[in-house]
């Protein structure tokens, strides 16, 4: 690598240190933190999105839970040198001064390491600022030839290059480091800016210089999956790669890598576990109720992407005093694969639109014609809640070509909602039930709408008319994330809506019943004991009553429940179907029943390191069994999450239209393709 590249690749790794300052002084504003010291180290100031202030609370949490442990533990022993914390690549952090307002550097220190430029730069913050002056105490300011950049009584910043180690050694030893002492070293987002070999170095470097010590990392993992390839793409993309991922991959890699460089005992856990398991339940409802919200997938996946790690020598730190073993956040593994099911891109003719979106829904309008409305997406050019209609009809075997549809009439216009759902009602009517226009904002209007063909009598020409039906906003169902599903009782045709969340309530345990002839809301007794509340489960139709599966429940717990709401003489009975092996706990999937079996397609879970495929369970037997999807033949990434999925039952053929997220800070992804999902394995196996 020639030296003016090299420059432009630290650049670009300091270019993350400002932006991740920025949504640290965003998260603090609004409450997620306590941390007044951010916004003075810092000179400019942004409002950042929800989900980057849940994923940036989740690593602030973290970080705090170590230093709390470490300090807690070598702060009460008696004869015991005096503690520090060595923080590497620690840019604007303002640990520091947290610590140092609450107390806790009564008796430790702070040292901080950071590529030079970086370090003046806070130096020179500090020494402007009068509310950080008073924190730090009487301090000198570095010559200019100097790696040491500030100094006073408990806290030294030094510009260093990580990579250049004697170097680092030095510089720490003459400014008053002391190997001998217990030693806490901090990591934040920093390994995996170093190539593998100079992170490897220094993690080995520390092991031996260190006898009593923890090295603390926060830093990403899971580069395979779908998620994981777009993080990839988007630090690539920053000019500032991440490195050694593909060598370990995972928590256990992690573990190993530390075991193997010389630290005695490690510890390793994904952000999921970590919330779950080292959070107060209150502490997280305060933070969930801080802001509106609904980015579930996305935050689950930025959580399954990150860890924790804790790797310590020495008997005086020990990490098992920072993650003490929990049993509260159980690995449900999926069982081994039974098969295969080969997926593959539709032909699509190059000039028809797209259908990058999700939150949106579809319904087969007859056979060979598919629609899909609302979500969000791309549209003209831009990212936004999708006004246009999207529709895919199949012209060939096996070819199918999309188009958008016009408008016709003086009805209602599409409002732009998103998680509502679609029920089709004849090959000309399409009833559209709940959604939201924002998280403060259900979609309260019920929709139909019609089409027709155009003089010319084609598909291509196809027209949609909206109608709102029913009482004007109507708030039975003010609510999105549910579930529609036709069932029968006395031979009638209703739809069953169920679950869901509101404004006013995280997770809704309620039902409807719509009846379909006179488009009123009507009673129907229920039996069996009621499901637990859950949003984004699946819902499908099966003799006469509706199978549910899975969904977030309350607390942001995905759920594992089979449930069937079975028709009886006098309504309806809740049953709850054993199935075993027991399912990964899942939301975000798309389900149906194809000869007596319910496939659970893709979703997102958080109690396993796996990518979610297809689930398959006997509907008789409750036995279950996985199926991987193979994408050999189709683009990657492919996220199979807010996505729908339309059954060919005759072709044996499943399309997954749309789906993808806003992945944290790393952009938006819209799955590129129509993928179609081969199950014919499915049947030679009965």
């Amino acid at each position: 690598m020639g030296s003016r590249s090299r420059e432009r690749r630290e650049e670009a790794v300091q270019g993350t240190n400002d932006s991740s300052a920025l949504s640290k002084s965003s998260l603090a504003a609004r409450g997620y933190v306590q941390d007044a010291f951010t916004a003075l180290l810092v000179r400019r100031t942004a409002r950042r999105a929800p989900l980057i202030h849940r994923g940036y609370y989740v690593r602030a949490r973290a970080v705090q839970h170590c230093v709390r442990a470490f300090l807690g533990r070598t702060c009460a022993l008696p004869d015991v040198p005096r503690p520090q914390i060595l923080s590497l690549g620690a840019g604007s952090d303002s640990l520091y001064f947290r610590l140092k307002t609450v107390g806790c550097l009564a008796r430790a220190s702070v040292w901080e390491v950071d590529f030079p430029d970086v370090a003046r730069r806070k130096a020179e913050r500090i020494g402007e600022t009068p509310e950080l002056c008073s924190l730090t105490g009487p301090f000198q300011k570095g010559d200019p030839g100097s790696a040491l950049c500030f100094e006073s009584l408990d806290y030294r910043i030094l510009g260093l290059d990580l990579r250049q180690l004697q170097r680092l050694d030095e510089a720490l030893a003459a400014a008053g480091l002391d190997a001998a002492s217990p030693t806490l070293l901090l990591a934040e987002a920093v390994l995996t800016y170093l190539e593998s070999d100079s992170a490897a170095a220094l993690i080995a470097w520390a092991a031996q210089r260190f006898p009593n010590s923890l090295f603390v990392v926060y830093e990403q993992m899971r580069p395979l999956d779908a998620f994981g390839q777009f993080m990839l793409q988007h630090f690539r993309q920053l000019n500032s790669p991440l490195h050694g991922l593909d060598r370990f991959p995972d928590v256990e890699a992690q573990r190993r890598r530390f075991l193997q460089a010389g630290w005695t005992a490690c510890s390793a856990m994904d952000m999921n576990e970590f919330y779950r398991c080292f959070l107060p339940a209150e502490e997280r409802r305060r933070m969930e109720n801080l802001e509106p919200f609904d980015e579930f997938e996305e935050w689950h996946l930025k959580c399954a992407h990150y860890f924790i790690l804790a790797a310590s020598r020495g008997d005086i730190v020990s990490q098992t005093l920072v993650f003490p073993p929990t049993e509260t956040f159980p690995r449900v593994d999926p069982a081994s694969p039974s098969g295969v099911f080969p997926a593959c891109v539709v032909t699509n003719d190059s000039q028809s639109p797209n259908l990058k979106r999700y939150g949106h829904d579809s319904v087969l309008l007859s056979p060979g014609i598919i629609l899909s409305a609302g979500g969000f997406g791309e549209q003209e050019g831009r990212h936004c809640r999708v006004s246009k209609f999207h529709l895919l009809s199949r012209y060939r075997d096996f070819e199918w070509k999309g188009s958008q549809i016009c408008s016709w009439g003086t009805g209602a216009q599409w409002d732009g909602r998103l998680y509502h759902t679609m029920t089709r009602l004849s090959d000309i009517q399409v009833l559209v039930l709940g959604g939201r226009l924002s998280p403060v904002s259900p979609a309260l209007d019920v929709l139909q709408l019609h089409f027709r063909k155009s003089k010319n009598n084609t598909i291509e020409d196809l027209n949609v008319k909206v109608i709102k039906v029913g009482p004007k906003e109507d708030s039975t169902l003010s609510c999105w994330r549910h579930s529609t599903t036709e069932v029968s009782y006395q031979n009638q045709k209703y739809l069953f809506v169920y679950g869901g969340r509101s404004v006013s309530e995280p997770v809704l345990s309620d039902w409807h019943f719509l009846h379909v002839g006179t488009m009123a809301w009507v009673r129907i007794p229920v039996e069996g004991e009621a499901p637990e509340a859950r949003h984004s489960h699946s819902a499908c139709s099966w003799q006469g009553g509706a199978l549910i599966a899975g969904g977030l429940g309350a607390s942001e717990e995905p759920l594992s429940s089979v449930l069937f709401l079975r028709p009886i003489s006098c309504g309806f009975l809740w049953e709850s179907i054993n199935v075993q092996p027991p399912i990964t706990p899942r939301y975000s999937h798309t389900s149906h029943v194809v000869n007596g079996q319910l496939l659970l397609v893709g979703g997102v879970w958080i109690h396993s390191s796996s990518v979610p495929g297809v689930t398959v369970i006997n509907l008789t037997t409750g036995l279950s069994s996985e199926y991987q999807v193979d994408t050999t033949c189709v683009p990657w990434p492919l996220m199979l999450h807010n996505h729908t999925s339309i059954l060919l039952p005759e072709e044996q053929q499943l399309l997954l239209l749309g789906g993808g997220g806003n992945c944290f800070s790393f952009g938006t992804y819209f799955n590129p393709h129509i993928v179609i999902l081969d199950l014919s394995s499915l049947s030679a196996g009965q």
